[in-house]
């Protein structure tokens, strides 16, 4: 028997302009709205999906997992994903290997990497 994802789930006070922004940045749809406290983003091209629940109290700090996102046109997608709402937090890179964090507007991180150089 082994484990198999089913969707990756973020916590949240307001779901769902949360769930309508990652939907906008990934080209995904909002396919469930439960009543105003479980959202279901499908993601195109991909098996996975992401899901935002209402909770009172999100976990505090900085969470523990997080989105690795990549683009072949990191300083442009970089740039639209800021224009639409993130925020950046850092630039990297390690041995020709660049990526970007960036905060969605709960404060979620996560990164998005170039190609390698």
């Amino acid at each position: 028997m082994a484990l198999e994802l089913g969707m990756i789930t973020f916590d949240s006070t307001d779901p769902g302009p949360l769930a309508t922004w990652w939907a906008e940045q990934t080209a995904g749809t909002v396919e469930q709205e439960n009543d105003g406290w479980f959202y279901v983003v499908t993601l195109p091209n991909s098996p996975y999906k992401l899901a935002f629940q209402k909770v009172d109290d999100p976990t505090p700090g900085k969470n523990r997992i997080h989105l690795d996102l990549t683009s072949e046109n990191l300083d442009g997608e970089v740039g639209r994903l800021t224009a639409g709402g993130a925020t950046e937090v850092a630039q990297r890179e390690m041995g020709g290997f660049r990526w970007v964090t960036l905060a969605d507007p709960d404060g979620n991180q996560f990164c998005v990497s170039g190609p390698h150089s």
